[in-house]
């Protein structure tokens, strides 16, 4: 398991541990929140722990970093993910991504767990550049990137979906360690 904890006033973002394998679900089976990930729905607590051991936990060991659980601390609630992750199908880049349950959309969480995000990426994983993706209709996640200074460098499909019948091409961004430290 990777050691890290971020926090702020309202979110503590943590590695998933085993027991969060519900509020997983809860995310990950949510239409309004799969709907620009192209990911699978996950039907079952079972499938969302096995994501938690085969994916996640995984990559923390592989990696040593990887996607962490965001818990909104008012609530006391894990509420989704953010954090950057490595991806060996973009020739090993890493991406920051988020997510998180609609009841805490337009409340600036995105951005603050960006933010929090993407020091650690730069700061404490040394990482030159940190890409993201989205769907060129998510207007929300567009605008959170473009906040983060991130610049779209091409619209293409994602590496191995070019093929994929129902994939359409999305936003490639990206922040380099030198433009961020500009900010």
């Amino acid at each position: 398991m990777i050691d890290i904890k971020l926090e702020s006033d309202r979110l503590l973002i943590r590695p998933f541990q085993l027991g969060d394998e519900v509020a997983l679900y809860e995310l990950n089976s949510n239409p309004q929140v799969q709907k620009y990930t192209g990911d699978q729905m996950i039907h079952s607590v079972e499938e969302a722990k096995n994501l938690l051991v085969n994916i996640v936990f995984q990559d923390y060991k592989k990696y040593g970093y990887g996607r962490l659980a965001v818990i909104y601390k008012p609530d006391n609630k894990l509420i989704g993910f953010t954090g950057i992750k490595h991806l060996p199908e973009t020739n090993g880049e890493s991406d920051l991504g988020y997510r998180f349950l609609p009841e805490y959309w337009g409340k600036g969480i995105a951005t603050e767990s960006s933010k929090m995000s993407l020091e650690y990426g730069f700061k404490n994983l040394n990482l030159e550049k940190i890409i993201g993706f989205t769907e060129i209709e998510n207007i929300a996640s567009t605008a959170v990137l473009k906040k983060m200074g991130f610049k779209i460098t091409k619209i293409d499909y994602y590496p191995g979906e070019e093929n994929d019948a129902g994939k359409n091409p999305i936003n490639w961004f990206e922040l380099t360690k030198e433009d961020y430290k500009k900010q």
